[in-house]
This record gives structure tokens, sequence and C-alpha cells, in this order.
């Protein structure tokens, strides 16, 4: 074996050995019976002495690869998915943005075959003359819209490209998504977008312009020093282009003008096929109910978990489906704030399956890059106004350390005009399946732990003693009082206090019902604005009204019970696009109204001190309820 022989020999060695590798992670102390081996895979021993390793990243296609590398041809231009195994069918047409506030692809009249994840848009052979409705071939300029299909026929992507040029063309700095209006207050907003490539962008707004700095791919601009309840025009400039959208700002805080907002959860895919599946969401229900939403003109839209299907191991595959999500909304969402919270869908995990298919999952880690609560804040901008994370609560197994995920950006408050949202999080360190038999360790769904807790009635007392505030929401994914879907959870467990989070091994003190008890104590007895609460994870639209005289127990409840003081109602939700749920009987079903499967957006309207809600199916425009929250 020669010298070169050697050397070659050498370097396969180091790349398998590579390859094999998997870098330890510090396994934080929250968890228990997780291990690591030598080769760093993750594994868990169970109570049967099974050890079980974590399952590889199951990822199928991933928002990078939907992006599809393209390059401008001489006729057109390719993609290239570089997912050989990806067969199917790319439609494609320009957007726009001349005649349109909400700008869509209008596809062609034929789409082009994706072969081991490559493709072609034709432009000089089908996108001219007669279809040339953007003017290219004068100006040298444009945007394409495609959608990516698998050989099944289901919606993967909907993407944009720009190019530039008259054949052969050139990629042009393009707007691949956004831009979104952010944390509006009635002095300032936070626009933003992302584009194809590093770029230096700037927002002009007011005769001003904000950002510039470093080139970047992800683009949050604050716009500032504006005007209360005022109407500006904005342009995002990228490059050598710009394109101009709308935002109108908040009145000052207690003015009391009439102000609209609408709210819904669970959009992730329904069925039926189509857009009502665009892989991880109901894309469909989620277009008809922000194009309503721009109809009955909204300050804002509250949208409160379940966006996408979720429960993945796979990181690239959560960003395409939260990719998806704002896509549905975009258009929109130009022009208006969208605030989301978590649910259990948004669940990114280690997962673990032993030899008799059951389940063993963890919030995905480590915390500050990986888990399910970083994802989300890198797709979504909301306050952080939230409580830090559980470290320092009681059952903190080591407070000199980080050992929870981030509460940043998942649990917060906002304020518009005379209201105030307070966003809670009860899938914080989700563990799906959490069993009380096997101390893996992780909160359980529907579950508020301490710290979280402890913001709350901070948060409530604040606002109590603010004069500009006159109406408080409440809003989580899971129901106080569910009542078709989830019965055996949310935080109710058929009627069972026995479930709650387990910590480095540990059950908690507090079971699901008297944490759920501790929460209405804050926002009924201790508050007199909370107005509602608004919750979904049940599929379906329905109004429970909790009054003192409301059965909120099961039979034999042996723990410490609540008086209630007031009558609050729970507004549920879980209507925007997710496969339906029926009605189940509850002891508090006297007090249920109005309850449907239809989908459904729900209307707010706030004039002053007077309170009422209407409710609309997004798809038929029906009127679905209609009553009067506070006179």
């Amino acid at each position: 074996m020669n010298l070169k022989q050697s050397c070659l020999l050498l370097w396969i060695v180091i790349i398998v050995s590579t390859a094999q590798y998997i870098p330890a992670q510090i396994i934080p102390k929250v968890y228990s019976d997780l291990f690591q081996s030598e080769d760093g895979q993750l594994y868990i021993i169970t109570p049967g002495g099974q050890r079980i390793y974590a399952q590889p990243e199951q990822g199928q296609w991933g928002l990078k690869n939907m992006y599809g590398n393209p390059r401008g041809t001489e006729t057109g231009i390719h993609l290239d998915f570089n997912l050989p195994s990806l067969n199917g069918t790319l439609y494609y047409g320009f957007m726009n943005y001349e005649d349109s506030e909400h700008p869509q692809p209008v596809y062609f009249r034929r789409s082009a075959d994706i072969v081991a994840g490559q493709s072609e848009i034709p432009i000089v052979n089908n996108l001219v003359g007669k279809y040339d409705m953007v003017d290219w071939q004068n100006t040298g300029k444009g945007t394409l819209g495609y959608r990516v299909l698998n050989e099944h026929g289901m919606m993967l992507y909907d993407g944009r490209i720009s190019f530039k040029g008259t054949a052969p063309f050139e990629i042009d700095d393009t707007l691949i998504e956004g831009p979104f209006v952010n944390n509006l207050t009635h002095l300032s907003a936070i626009i933003s977008f992302t584009t194809n490539k590093p770029l230096i962008a700037r927002v002009r707004i007011n005769d001003k312009e904000f950002g510039g700095g470093t080139a970047q791919v992800n683009h949050a601009i604050e716009v500032s020093g504006l005007n209360p309840y005022t109407t500006y025009t904005y342009e995002v400039i990228y490059g050598d282009n710009r394109k101009a959208y709308a935002l109108t700002t908040a009145p000052a805080p207690g003015s009391r003008k009439a102000f609209t907002f609408a709210y819904a959860s669970d959009s992730r895919s329904g069925r039926g096929g189509g857009e009502r599946e665009i892989y991880g969401v109901n894309a469909y229900i989620m277009k008809k109910i922000s194009a309503l939403n721009a109809f009955n003109k909204v300050a804002f839209m509250q949208f409160t978990g379940d966006l996408i299907d979720g429960y993945l191991n796979h990181i690239e595959d959560t960003h395409l489906q939260y990719a998806n999500w704002k896509r549905a909304i975009e258009a929109f969402a130009h022009y208006y704030p969208v605030y989301v919270g978590m649910g259990n869908h948004e669940a990114l995990v280690h997962s673990f399956r032993d030899d008799d298919g059951r389940r063993y999952r963890v919030d995905r880690f480590p915390f500050d890059s990986e888990s399910a609560e970083q994802i989300f804040a890198e797709h979504f901008i909301m306050p952080k106004n939230g409580p830090d994370s559980e470290d320092g609560s009681i059952y903190d197994p080591d407070p000199q350390s980080t050992d929870f995920p981030s509460y940043k950006g998942n649990v917060y408050y906002y304020m518009y005009d005379n209201m105030a949202m307070v966003v809670l999080n009860s899938n914080y360190w989700f563990a799906p399946g959490l069993r009380a038999d096997f101390n893996l360790s992780g909160n359980l769904h529907g579950y508020i732990m301490d710290n979280q807790l402890q913001w709350l009635k901070e948060t409530i007392r604040s606002l109590e003693a603010d004069a500009h505030i006159d109406h408080i929401f409440v809003t989580v994914h899971t129901p106080f009082f569910p009542n078709g879907g989830h019965v055996y959870d949310d935080m109710w467990y058929g009627g069972n206090n026995l479930p709650r989070p387990f910590v480095a091994g540990k059950p908690v003190r507090k079971g699901i019902i008297e944490r759920r008890d501790e929460l209405l104590e804050v926002l009924v007895n201790q508050s007199q604005k909370v107005v509602a609460i608004l919750t979904g994870d049940e599929h379906n639209y329905n109004r429970l009204m909790v009054t003192p005289q409301t059965e909120i127990y099961p039979p034999d409840y042996e723990f410490d019970t609540i008086a209630l003081s007031r009558t609050i109602w729970q507004i549920n939700n879980g209507a925007a696009g997710a496969p339906y749920y029926a009605q189940e009987e509850t002891p508090w079903t006297p007090f249920v109204y109005s309850f449907t499967t239809q989908n459904a957006v729900v209307y707010i309207h706030i004039e002053g001190q007077r309170v009422t809600v209407e409710v609309m199916n997004p798809d038929t425009l029906e009127m679905v309820d209609r009553f009067v929250l506070r006179k």
C-alpha cells in the first residue's frame, strides 16, 4: 500500500467514524431514567429493565428542501429540492402585487413534473404573451408562486421566487416569507420577514427608515415614533426591491374606542384532501378565517395552540409545518397582528418506543436550541414579558443551573386600548403520554406549573390596578372544563386529581384539579376584570357559563374545593380546521350553550364597557352564535 492509498484509507476511517458519532449532550437534571451511551445515543430503561434507544429523526421533507435551491436558466427557473425520493407535481403561476392588497399565486393551466427532486418552471415556453400578467417581458422582473405536491397528491409547501432578466434569468432578491405585523402598540410595531439570502433590509414608515445594519436572512425591524390609532403605509425595502403594505396603530391606552378582535385555535390538518392538508396545516380554513378577519376589519387575532400537526422529532419538518401555517395567514397578516400560543401539537420531542409499541416522549433538548419552546420562538415574535422558566421553583433540582426551557414568547400578555390579553402555556415542557409508573419526567398536558401560576397572579393583580384596562381575557390551549374530545385529560382527566407533572422523577405536590382551582381563584375570586377564558384543544365551538352553582367536581371528591364568587364564561373554539369532536357528558353539561362542530371564528366586539360576541363559520359565512358577554 503506497502513501496515497494509506492517506485515502485514513480519510475513509475518519469519515465513517464521524458519521457514527453523536455528540454528547448534557441531559437536563429535570429528567430521570434518561441516559446516554458512550457513542452519544440517548436511551431510557423501562420499569421492566429494557433499554430503549431514542428513535432516529424521522423527517420527511424539511423547509430548507422546499426552498428548492432555485437557479435561473436560459428558459426559466430550475428547482432542486435535494430529495431524490420526491416525485410529484409542481404548480406555478405569477403573483401580481399591483392589483390586490392580498396577492396570491394564480396558477398557470399546466403543471411541471417533479422527478427525483428536480423540476423546472418553463417561463419562456408558457408564461408569455397573454399569460404574462405581470409584464416581465418589458420590466425584466416578476415573482412566481409554486406549490409542491408529492406523488400521492399531498400538498407539501407553497413557495415564492422572484426573478429578473428576460432570458436568461437570474434569481432576484425575494421575500420568501412575510412581512408580518408583530407586537403592535399605540406607538410602535415590529415588522418581520425572511429573505432568500442575507440582505440588508429596511422598513420605511412615517417618512422614516428603520433597520439596515448587517445582512441577514431573518429580519425583525422595530418601527417607532408613531401616533396612536393611525393608519400608515409601510414599505419593506430589500436589496433593489420594495413592497408596500399598511398597518393601523392601537388607540392610546384607555381611549375606549370600539374595536373587534378574532379568536380561534386548532388548525392542524383536517381531512378531505387539498388545502385542508398542506403538510401539517388546514390551510383552507385558515385562509378563510384570515380573509373574513380582513373583511371584518379586526384589530388583531389571537390564536392559541395546535397550529400544526407537530409531535415531531425532526426540527426541519417542524420548521416546514410552521412555515405552512404562516403562509396560510400571510396575505392578510401583512396588515394586522396575529398573536399565537402553544398547544400540545407544537410538541418537538426525543422519542422512545418499547417492544410493545408504547411510546415515551420528552421535550427535546438542549432546551436553548432544540426545545419545542425555542423553535416556536424562532418562528413567532411575541411579547417577552412572561416569566423566565420554571428554574428557581420549589421542584427545581439544581437552582444554580438552567434546567427548564424558556417561557419567553410563549407566556406573555399584551394590551390593546382598554383590553388586556393574558396568554398561558398549558403544554410547557410537555412530555406526551407522561406515565405515573415511569419516572422519566416532564409536564402534563393541561398543567400550569408553579412559576407560571405565580406570574399569572402578579400579572392579574397589576392589570386589576390599571385604570386604562376594563376587560381582561385569559387564553390557554386546554379548557378548564372540557366538553367534547378531551374529557379524559385537559384540566379534568375524567375527574381524577392524581395526574400531575414529574420533575427529576418526583411528582409535584398539586394534582391537575387542585391546580385548576388555583387558577380559578386568581381569575374569578381575585379579579373583577377577567371577562372570559378562551380555550381550544377540543375541535368544536361552545360556550360554558361557570357560575357559583355550576357543578365542577366529581362525586366523592376528597380534596379541598373552591367557592366561586361570580360567573365567568369559558369560550372554546378549537374549530379552525382540525378533525371534529362531538359533545360528551360532564357535571357541567347543563351550563353548555351553542355546541357545534362547524368550523368557527369568534369575533369579540368591545365598545367601552360593553362586550358582545359573534361566531361565524368562515367557510359558509353562517352566524353560529351571538351573545352579550358584558353589558
